[in-house]
């Protein structure tokens, strides 16, 4: 399934293929997420065109709408959303969790219940964020959920607890995701029995721990000890500080499974990506380059910038004159300025596929920089120019 190509000498850096049913992903890789079926303001064609080669969509959301069960009647995610590539499907763990409140899940179990979530060792019941219907994920149900859903690769369910969880709390959250991922794993086995070959599905797990070094690498060790297809590293980019979380992927860097894929999950700046996959990490997702399009923002090789600055009135210059997107090809940027400021659909459109295509060309050009061994060189070099906020930096 995971054919390593190439590694970077003094570097935890490598290229690699993940062979899945609806095609091969080239790492490290950056994943679109289209979270209820569609990356927003992206049509699957100009997905193709930019490069990207496996897209999200979530459990938790397609479960509540429209559900699982017209989704299999439809023929599965790829051919009802009309992406004939592979696929992945996040568990919708961290969404039962993050879409409540922060007592939902750190407050305890009575004041969990109070605020509409209610964690126990055999799931997590939750209340709607649509219509606060009472709904119960268990791990063999979301198994099952993720099965007629249909993706090539999904994801055990897991409890995601916060950055900023105190020891005891991260334990307890991270044995409980240890329990359910087994539970995951049986579950699993018995229901890819019944399907074709041309659909098996590949079960991810998900080492969690929060911050704690410790907890971090007994749960990399347990995921790793469960011979799955790949592992993911949970719970980071959660609330904790840069430092932290590149302090994480190094103590877990010597314990991931060598031949296997690693994600890290949710996670997708310019900078985290760089820094992660010089740890060895060989995917991403992260809703952030569709989010902040949508709010003006876009990244160029100098860093993120906001097209409502008022020296972009009279630009004829496109985002970035180095970017050969579509909207940089086509447009100024004193023209999706204006339409931005009008409120405009196209200033949304336009400014997502600059910001999907800007990461999914960061990540050729690393695979690039790999294969060739001059990956610390690339990532030095766009760390220099490339200005960080200065609230991300810590």
């Amino acid at each position: 399934m995971f054919t390593i190509l190439k590694k970077q000498p003094g570097s935890g850096a490598r290229t690699g293929i993940i062979t899945t049913p609806h095609g091969q992903i080239h790492t490290p890789a950056f994943m679109p997420v289209g979270t209820k079926g569609t990356v927003k303001a992206i049509k699957p064609e100009e997905l193709v065109e930019m490069g990207a080669e496996i897209i999200l969509g979530n459990t938790y959301h397609l479960h509540l709408r429209p559900g699982e069960e017209l989704i299999e009647k439809m023929g599965g995610l790829q051919k009802w959303t009309n992406w004939n590539r592979p696929m992945l499907t996040d568990s919708g763990g961290f969404q039962v969790f993050s879409l409540g409140s922060e007592k939902d899940y750190t407050g305890g179990e009575d004041e969990a219940t109070k605020t509409g979530v209610k964690i126990t060792d055999e799931g997590v019941e939750f209340k709607s964020h649509l219509d606060g219907t009472k709904h119960f994920f268990t791990p063999e149900k979301v198994m099952h959920i993720e099965a007629k859903l249909g993706a090539d690769i999904i994801m055990a369910f897991d409890e995601c607890a916060p950055g900023t969880s105190d020891k005891a709390y991260a334990k307890g959250a991270m044995d409980r995701t240890h329990n359910w991922v087994l539970k995951c794993k049986k579950e699993h086995e018995l229901i890819q029995k019944d399907r074709p070959e041309n659909a098996q599905q590949m079960l991810f797990p998900i080492a969690q721990g929060v911050i704690y070094d410790d907890l971090r690498v007994e749960s990399a060790k347990f995921m790793a000890d469960l011979d799955l297809p790949g592992i993911a590293i949970g719970g980071l980019s959660v609330g904790e500080s840069k430092t932290e979380m590149y302090h994480t992927l190094d103590i877990l860097q010597p314990h991931l499974p060598e031949n296997k894929p690693r994600y890290l999950m949710g996670v997708g700046t310019p900078e985290d990506m760089l820094e992660a996959v010089d740890r060895g990490v060989d995917m991403f997702d992260c809703v952030l380059p569709t989010r902040i399009a949508r709010h003006g923002t876009f990244w160029t090789e100098f860093g993120r910038f906001h097209i409502k600055n008022a020296e972009y009135r009279e630009s004829a210059l496109p985002l970035s004159p180095t970017c050969t997107c579509y909207a940089c090809r086509n447009y100024s940027l004193s023209y999706i300025r204006h339409i931005f400021f009008e409120k405009e659909i196209l200033a949304a459109m336009l400014l997502s596929i600059h910001n999907l295509h800007f990461l999914l060309n960061l990540a050729k050009e690393m695979r690039e920089h790999i294969n060739a061994g001059t990956f610390p060189t690339f990532k030095k070099d766009f760390l220099a120019k490339f200005i960080i906020p200065s609230g991300n930096k810590s």
